[in-house]
């Protein structure tokens, strides 16, 4: 995993992602992130992202929207987040975010929305009653990369409160606590 470039990544995190996206029977079922369904899932996910690269002058291509088809809004997505990052002249685009500051569009990819993705994969499985495990390690890369940086994550409103996880618990319970999952969270 360490040698892996923000497109592998992207390439990896997204084939999860779009399994459990093709493995979703009803759209309308709650998740753990409260008041939002499955298909709400998938709109955060293809709308947010290009609202972001948009901000800096780069725009992905328009798609379905995941309210009339989240299947297609979603491959569509992903696809076009692909070819944004397949493509070196413009995944070393330079871009500027006040919240991030500057940075490639590969690093801010990498950074925050293949993170997204990742952990909007056990939402999205755990509501849908699919494969909801996560890669350990990755797990564990993340909570280490954002717990110095938890004051910021929270006041920045995209996380719930942490939720209480055992001492001993497993890296995927540890990060979905720190994102303000129940990891014993059930439908």
């Amino acid at each position: 995993m360490t040698d892996e470039t923000p497109a592998d990544r992207h390439r990896r995190i997204a084939a999860t992602f779009t399994d459990r996206v093709r493995g979703t029977t009803d759209w309308d079922v709650p998740t753990p992130v409260p008041d939002w369904t499955a298909r709400d899932v998938v709109e955060h996910l293809t709308t947010w992202f290009p609202g972001f690269l948009a901000g800096s002058g780069v725009a992905l291509p328009d798609g379905p929207a995941a309210a009339d088809d989240p299947v297609a809004a979603w491959v569509h997505q992903a696809d076009a987040v692909q070819a944004l990052l397949d493509d070196p002249e413009q995944a070393q685009r330079p871009i500027e975010n006040p919240h991030i500051g500057a940075m490639t569009v590969a690093a801010a990819a990498d950074m925050i929305y293949t993170n997204d993705v990742f952990m909007h994969t056990w939402d999205l499985a755990r509501a849908t009653g699919q494969d909801d495990r996560l890669d350990s390690a990755f797990c564990a890369v993340l909570v280490e990369g954002m717990e110095p940086m938890e004051q910021v994550i929270r006041s920045s409103g995209q996380f719930g409160p942490r939720v209480p996880v055992p001492d001993d618990a497993d890296d995927q319970a540890r990060m979905l606590g720190f994102i303000g999952r129940d990891p014993d969270w059930k439908p």
